[in-house]
């Protein structure tokens, strides 16, 4: 087969060992005579791979020991409601900062459980870029401020962490997670689905401080109450377990690659990459703040809109894929998260070189 560079925001790309890996066990995990995916949730074996899993991340994360890791069901939008339901904690309000179509979301969750203040908005220039925290309007009375410090979507990162004072910061982490140190001490509760830059989809990852466990709202549901799955480690019901497994393998392979901050400076090396040819030229161009634009998620445009369907058919001519926009704002979006090699992302501006040049 051809090499294939995937560019999905996800479910997106994985790392070509960590496939491997879990190939070569898919039939037999370790001489047990099982897949990963036949086997009890409360045998040895998976408990095994889960604790492993959460150890793993808590050294590439740097996660005190007054934290718990939740490995929950639903992906991250479940925990759009969930966060409310947990953190509201007998205040009225929350704070919210409005920077894309998650932050959208996770509000639109939150007003049916509180009165939502937004403190900040980028919606007068289209989500292109995120306000500092000087814009923010920030409620005193708030149970937390929520904000995404990745929007997929708009490719807007936000590299600061916001100072909230004693109110408990939460983020939605889902598309930057693992790609770069995070001070997790600094944050209330810090949430990501595993689809974008984790593992397979249907696993999401909640990293929540103690000591806002155990005040829910009147009427919740077990499985929405984070202390009762911290106290039941996850497995009040059964756990999405091969998407966990994998999930490990990736944890593993980022450990043997260097870490966080390695990690950093290949993405760093790969966002330049096809950033400095977008500023290069202007038959492309990337609507995001330069001070705001993700090293996850690149969205640009052609100059002529009419050559899109061209462009899309001659990338995946050449093996390049999914590299259409979010249908909300169109033009095109190269997600290259930790799993896209160095190689892939130079074959691509290669490409869209070749492009320009056949079509001016």
């Amino acid at each position: 087969m051809a090499q294939i560079y995937n560019f999905s925001a996800g479910p997106a790309v994985l790392p070509k060992e960590v496939l491997q890996q879990a190939q070569a066990e898919m039939l037999d995990w370790h001489g047990s005579g099982m897949s990963v995916m036949e086997m009890s949730h409360r045998g040895k074996e998976y408990m095994a791979i889960q604790a492993e899993a959460e150890a793993d991340l808590r050294e590439l994360m740097s996660i005190p020991d007054n934290y718990k890791v939740l490995f929950l069901q639903g992906g991250a939008s479940t925990q759009f409601s969930n966060i409310p339901i947990n953190l509201l904690r007998g205040k009225k309000t929350a704070d919210y900062l409005n920077t894309g179509e998650w932050s959208k979301k996770a509000i639109g969750e939150a007003k049916k459980f509180c009165e939502v203040n937004v403190v900040a908005t980028s919606a007068d220039k289209n989500f292109s870029y995120a306000p500092t925290q000087d814009q923010w309007q920030l409620n005193p009375d708030a149970a937390y401020v929520h904000y995404t410090s990745n929007e997929t979507i708009g490719g807007v990162e936000i590299f600061w962490t916001p100072d909230t004072g004693k109110i408990p910061l939460v983020a939605d982490m889902s598309s930057h997670i693992l790609s770069r140190p995070i001070d997790v001490s600094k944050y209330a509760l810090i949430y990501a689905g595993s689809q974008k830059n984790i593992g397979p989809a249907g696993l999401a990852i909640v990293i929540v401080r103690e000591d806002l466990l155990g005040e829910t709202l009147p009427g919740t549901a077990a499985m929405s109450d984070y202390k009762i799955q911290a106290e039941n480690d996850s497995m009040y019901n059964t756990p999405p377990t091969y998407a966990i497994y994998v999930s490990g393998l990736v944890f593993k392979l980022l450990k043997a690659r260097g870490g966080l901050a390695a990690m950093e400076k290949v993405n760093i090396r790969k966002a330049n990459m096809l950033y400095d040819y977008l500023d290069a030229t202007d038959f492309y161009n990337c609507p995001t703040a330069k001070e705001n634009r993700s090293r996850m998620n690149i969205p640009f445009t052609l100059k002529d809109e009419a050559l899109d369907e061209a462009f899309l058919k001659g990338a995946k001519d050449k093996g390049l894929l999914q590299l259409k926009g979010h249908r909300s704002v169109g033009g095109m979006r190269a997600s290259i998260y930790n799993a896209m090699p160095e190689q892939g992302v130079k074959v691509l501006v290669d490409y869209m070189k070749e492009f320009e040049k056949s079509n001016s």
